[in-house]
């Protein structure tokens, strides 16, 4: 099946039921307790820094290991996986001075997740798997100054984040991504970067594949680190034309569920949510069981609240087995019909009689 023909059963799929995105990539890696010298390999066993943690790196140094990772996510029922691209941008990849490896990073994760895809959809006929192509948040933000003593610094430029996500778009389109799927959004001033980059390459490459956005509620404030609120948020991007508007990290299914909700009547797109396993506990870890996270994420279903759901931090292919089958036979949400009206978004949202 070509790319085209998966993202047509996509957009039909996604009126039929509730799709399922995959769970956490970072919880997976950590469960099989790399070394440094693991991330090293051979080809990197002179790097001048240390590279443990590097978790994009893993699509370079032992993709054995990313492609039993999708496949564990895709067995579990998940209909998407995400590439393990979170933090492979010449930005974010500087701390590790890789940032030459950002593209080969891009290309390699969604080959290899697309490999998966194809090994899952052999195990099951008729089954057509997607791979979403990830561009994460990076860890500098275009709107805060890093700097308490100077408001007006900042460590990155709109221009930078652009040509930085410009290339990691290119790589995630030739290693065959079949969505984009801007995610973990904190900085919504970051995201338009990515946007209006990914729009950029689609005109240079001479087609478009389906767009993704979730943003990620950092606390119980209900907004945006950089000060947004949902709807505002939504204003924000909405001139994209997604194929779906959620939120991702930081919070709990409990505690999403508000935003989710905020989401769902606002936006005339598909809702995706995939919340953290419940809140961390004080040594940073996850507890929320895969049976009481599906039960409060299938109510966002059966609430007619989504049109996509998963699993971010702390989340396991058992919790993701769990969701997929809390959601099985659930009616998809319908979107409303929103009226047309000049809408504007600050940190709130503004919608002029």
């Amino acid at each position: 099946m070509t790319r085209e023909e998966r993202i047509a059963r996509l957009k039909r799929e996604i009126t039929e039921r509730v799709l399922v995105l995959d769970g956490a990539m970072g919880t997976m890696i950590q469960g099989y307790k790399l070394t440094e010298a693991d991330f090293r390999g051979e080809r990197f066993k002179d790097h001048p820094v240390d590279l443990k943690g590097d978790n994009e790196l893993i699509s370079i140094v032992r993709p054995d290991i990313l492609r039993d990772i999708h496949l564990a996510y895709y067995r579990a029922g998940a209909d998407f996986a995400e590439t393990n691209t979170f933090s492979a941008t010449s930005i974010a990849q500087a701390d590790y001075h890789l940032e030459a490896l950002a593209y080969e990073m891009n290309v390699e994760s969604a080959r290899i997740a697309r490999e998966a895809a194809t090994i899952a959809e052999g195990e099951a006929s008729g089954r057509v798997c997607y791979v979403a192509g990830v561009l994460g948040p990076t860890n500098r933000t275009a709107s805060i100054s890093p700097k308490v003593s100077d408001p007006g610094f900042r460590n990155v430029s709109f221009d930078q984040l652009r040509d930085a996500y410009k290339e990691a778009t290119r790589g995630l389109i030739e290693g065959g991504a079949d969505t984009i799927l801007v995610e973990t959004i904190f900085d919504t001033l970051n995201a338009k970067a990515a946007l209006f980059a990914v729009e950029e390459v689609f005109e240079e490459v001479g087609f478009e594949l389906p767009v993704m956005i979730s943003g990620t509620i950092t606390d119980m404030s209900g907004r945006l680190l950089s000060g947004q609120t949902p709807e505002a948020f939504w204003n924000s991007v909405s001139h994209v034309k997604p194929l779906s508007i959620g939120l991702n990290c930081a919070l709990g299914a409990k505690e999403m569920r508000a935003h989710i909700d905020t989401l769902s009547r606002v936006s005339d797109v598909r809702v995706s949510a995939h919340p953290n396993a419940g809140l961390p506990n004080e040594m940073g870890e996850y507890d929320e069981s895969p049976e009481h996270m599906s039960h409060l994420v299938g109510e966002f279903a059966t609430s007619g609240l989504v049109n996509i759901v998963g699993g971010c931090c702390g989340t396991t292919p058992a919790h993701i087995h769990a969701i997929a089958e809390a959601v099985k036979g659930v009616k998809p949400r319908t979107p409303p019909v929103v009226e047309p009206h000049l809408r504007l978004s600050g940190l709130e949202a503004f919608t002029a009689p």
